[in-house]
């Protein structure tokens, strides 16, 4: 299994795409999917904190996924539209997107109404979210690396910039570092822009903190 050292990868190859950003959201997915769980056994759901860890991980899921259905999927599908068998790889990476959301809604449904289902609703969650994610990474990423250039790479890298905004930033940096060791964090903030580490830095970083998601 890789682990998350392992996934950050600081260099960038001239003739190879670094899939570095991907794989530590995904994890940031995951991560904040295991405290919802213990929240929900806990029957601490109430807690504001947590209520908004749960508000920011679905922003920050709907942005990703958001950039990947309009601008990442309809790119590949040009790149392989004479080859079957890859276009029903990407046609089904939408289609687990679309499954998701229906998940999302029986969540919220369970943390409004305060539902004895929550944990169970938070389980198949974690279930759909896990599989669509391994999914990705064991089949459409090395498909990415086979039909696209790390250039047009950074293009998806710079539609997901431009949908987060410098606002969207602000949050996610301090988001993807959240729970990593120091010397991983350390590893993965030197791939930032030095003036975004700088604003992480002086700013970001403390302010997240302050915020105490997931704190029950």
């Amino acid at each position: 299994m890789t682990t998350e050292t392992e996934r950050i990868v600081t260099a960038n190859s001239p003739d190879k795409i670094n899939f570095t950003e991907m794989y530590v959201t995904h994890d940031g997915f995951r991560r904040d999917l295991e405290r919802l769980a213990a929240a929900a056994a806990a029957g601490k759901t109430d807690s504001p904190h947590v209520r908004e860890g749960w508000e920011t991980f679905k922003k920050q899921l709907h942005v990703h996924h958001t950039v990947e259905d309009a601008w990442l999927w309809p790119r590949l599908k040009e790149r392989v539209a004479d080859r079957p068998d890859d276009l029903a790889l990407l046609e089904a990476m939408e289609a687990e997107h679309s499954v998701l959301d229906p998940q999302l809604d029986g969540v919220d449904e369970a943390l409004a109404t305060g539902s004895p289902d929550l944990l169970a609703k938070v389980q198949e969650l974690t279930a759909v979210l896990d599989k669509h994610l391994a999914h990705e990474e064991a089949e459409a990423l090395p498909l990415i690396q086979s039909v696209m250039t790390p250039k047009e790479w950074r293009g998806f890298s710079g539609a997901m910039a431009r949908k987060q905004r410098l606002s969207g930033a602000a949050e996610w940096i301090p988001w993807i570092t959240d729970g990593m060791s120091a010397s991983d964090s350390q590893k993965w903030l030197a791939r930032m822009p030095p003036p975004l580490r700088l604003m992480n830095k002086l700013s970001w970083q403390a302010r997240y903190r302050n915020r105490n998601l997931w704190s029950f």
